[in-house]
């Protein structure tokens, strides 16, 4: 899972949870580095001002799931994420839900690409229209030549694949379609499970970043892993643009 903090939020309420690859939370991956914790915790990140107006795409994740902008018809997945111990603390999803809280949250995505700041979607089964979780592709860092990444997955979808779905798919738009010539994630040390789907993408441990990110009452250590679009292929396809 990744996700980030809302800063006008102030902090919120330490993480006592276990591993989410033992229990019962997604895995954890964040977008931007400099927000919270974890590179779940960017997914839904303020990753800062972008330069320019932003159209979300429609991307296919596989024969099962589809990334779109998101919706208010979505406020059920936000309401299934305000329950969740993890994901409102390193987000901006309600800690405490109510229809115009998640109205909120609805309108800062969309607020998000109209400002330039990121490509923020939701993860949609495609069966049923369901909404299952969130992935971001922030654009802070892009004048430097890299974008961050973050997700997180409502509980009920954790541990079928999705997120791994979802990050390749993004990540291989990212560095092929929108040609970044960097994309970097963070996770917190414990959370195996999202280490693992970043690697499955291609993403490289790069370092141990001590006290990188404030979560809940208390400073957080993240590793950083990072893709270059020269690194090889992504889902099939070559990551440099020619």
């Amino acid at each position: 899972m990744a996700a980030a903090p809302d800063p006008a939020s102030g902090p919120r309420a330490p993480d006592t949870r276990t591993d989410p690859a033992s229990g019962p939370r997604a895995p954890d991956a964040r977008t931007d580095p400099d927000a919270r914790a974890d590179p779940a915790a960017d997914a839904d990140r303020d990753p800062g001002p972008g330069p320019a107006p932003l159209t979300v795409p429609s991307l296919s994740a596989g024969a099962g799931f589809v990334l779109r902008p998101w919706e208010m018809s979505d406020l059920p997945l936000v309401r299934e994420a305000s329950l969740d111990p993890y994901v409102p603390l390193i987000t901006t999803v309600p800690a405490t839900y109510s229809d115009a809280a998640a109205e909120a949250f609805v309108r800062r995505q969309w607020e998000r690409a109209a400002t330039g700041a990121g490509y923020p979607f939701a993860i949609v089964r495609s069966r049923d229209r369901r909404p299952v979780g969130a992935i971001g592709l922030w654009l802070r860092e892009l004048p430097a030549g890299r974008a961050s990444l973050g997700y997180w997955l409502a509980p009920s979808a954790r541990g079928q694949g999705i997120a791994s779905a979802a990050l390749r798919t993004v990540t291989g738009w990212a560095l092929h379609d929108l040609g970044i010539p960097r994309l970097q994630l963070c996770v917190e040390p414990w959370n195996t499970a999202s280490a693992r789907i970043a690697e499955k993408s291609g993403f490289r441990r790069e370092g141990l970043l001590r006290g990188w990110q404030q979560v809940g009452d208390q400073r957080r250590d993240m590793v950083v892993y990072g893709l270059l679009n020269t690194d090889g292929s992504v889902d099939g396809r070559a990551a440099t643009v020619n």
